[in-house]
């Protein structure tokens, strides 16, 4: 029986080069599994046709003769084909509105969607993932709307110099060598006594925490607690940024004076639980929110916050807003931004926002799909930790019922919809469609 694959293009935006599979690793699936590639054309990604085609795989337009087609980011409504296999970022799990017209199409024509971000091991860890590339680039571009930001306000600072991710030709390589010069200039010459002290907090521990803490790992770090952020102003280095990680136990408590913090019943039972984050929000100077947030579990700032501190000068100048929950966690995030236009400032006097890094108030990096900064290495690195799975699913008979469908467990916990219908796990859905 013949196997093939499609990998369709990505047109969300002309910032979207990523690719899900690179063309080495089509050449392996041909050589070791015998399954054949079909990559729609396309102008913009990061490996261009040619690349495919030297690697033996045929690049045309039409994608109908595959048997599963991948992609990254949503597809259109029109593209689907009845009784089709599909596995791609859905961003349906949550219930989001503005895809399930989209999860209705395929339904409707009884199409089979295996969503990537509920590929995970026995622990619920995610096995196949941008987030470290969203970290690195949020990172990045964070820094960059800090030095903007000081630049404006005639600071100047070594920071001053850092470079959306985006304008970096070499990408992580060169980043790094840029940031290594920077951090030997903090070292050596210090920061100015208005930033000292420089303090970097970072909410949530996961893959994208990891990545951004991966950036600012390479600048002057010196770690500290939650509880040791009041003592750092004892007696401030300038020749040093702090960084401190917050974890769930430092984010909440429980609104029952009795009972401690326990992980598994705050995941249980959140609306048993109170933000206690605005104990520290006044002494960081760059947030990175990097957690997964949904709106039964408290929020991280909120604008009455930020209001009863906008006269006594709040020192938080950026957040980065790697999760970009629009009104979550982060309550003034009004929107998602875009690499062409990366930030706002928002105003907490006036409850309102104005593009870019001037103004009163927090300037919030909010850009919704980081990793298409870094196209390259991002997509080499999804590549790797989706390719031990794609001969089961190509070559998988999805005529059978639910039940009887022979998948890897973590591939079937993450098919959604089969032929049409939402399985077990994903019942929950109906109540948004």
């Amino acid at each position: 029986m013949d196997f093939t694959l499609g990998i369709r293009r990505e047109d969300k935006n002309k910032w979207e080069r990523r690719v899900p599979l690179i063309p080495q690793h089509l050449k392996e699936l041909k050589e070791k599994h015998n399954v054949d590639s079909i990559v729609q054309t396309s102008p913009i990604r990061i490996f261009s046709d040619k690349e495919y085609e030297d690697t033996g795989t045929k690049v045309q337009e039409n994608l109908s003769s595959c048997t599963v087609v991948f992609a990254v980011k949503e597809i259109p409504i029109n593209f689907f084909e009845p009784n089709k296999i599909y596995a791609f970022f859905s961003h349906t799990i949550k219930g989001q509105k503005y895809n399930m017209p989209m999860l209705k199409k395929m339904m409707d024509l009884g199409c089979t969607l295996i969503d990537y971000e509920k590929i995970v091991d026995k622990h619920g860890y995610r096995l196949v993932f941008f987030g470290r590339f969203a970290g690195l680039a949020g990172m990045v571009d964070t820094l960059w709307a800090f030095g903007q930001r000081l630049k404006s306000r005639k600071i100047d600072s070594p920071l001053n110099e850092i470079k959306q991710t985006i304008h970096y030709k070499n990408h992580l390589e060169e980043i790094k060598e840029q940031l290594e010069k920077i951090g030997k200039e903090i070292e050596q010459q210090g920061l100015p006594e208005s930033l000292t002290p420089l303090i970097v907090g970072f909410a949530g521990y996961g893959n994208v925490s990891k990545g951004a803490q991966e950036i600012l790992d390479i600048l002057p770090i010196k770690e500290i607690s939650p509880k040791e952020i009041k003592m750092v102003y004892e007696n401030p280095s300038k020749n040093c940024i702090y960084k401190v990680i917050f974890k769930e136990e430092d984010l909440v408590e429980s609104i029952s004076s009795d009972d401690g913090f326990d992980l598994q019943d705050y995941y249980n039972h959140p609306e048993k639980y109170q933000s206690i984050f605005d104990r520290y929000v006044p002494d960081l100077t760059i947030l990175m929110n990097c957690i997964y947030w949904s709106n039964k579990y408290p929020r991280l700032i909120t604008k009455n916050f930020v209001k009863n501190y906008a006269k006594a000068k709040l020192r938080l100048q950026v957040i980065g807003d790697i999760s970009i929950d629009i009104n979550g966690a982060i309550e003034f995030t009004e929107k998602s931004t875009s690499p062409g236009n990366p930030v706002f400032v928002y105003n907490p006097s006036l409850d309102s926002i104005i593009d870019g890094y001037e103004g009163d108030g927090i300037v919030i990096m909010g850009v919704d799909n980081l990793p298409c900064e870094l196209p390259k290495e991002s997509s080499q690195a999804f590549s790797k930790s989706l390719l031990p799975f794609v001969p089961a699913i190509v070559k998988a008979d999805f005529s059978v019922n639910f039940e009887s469908l022979a998948l890897p467990s973590e591939i079937k916990n993450a098919v959604v919809l089969h032929r049409g219908k939402l399985t077990p796990n994903y019942k929950y859905i109906n109540k948004f469609l």
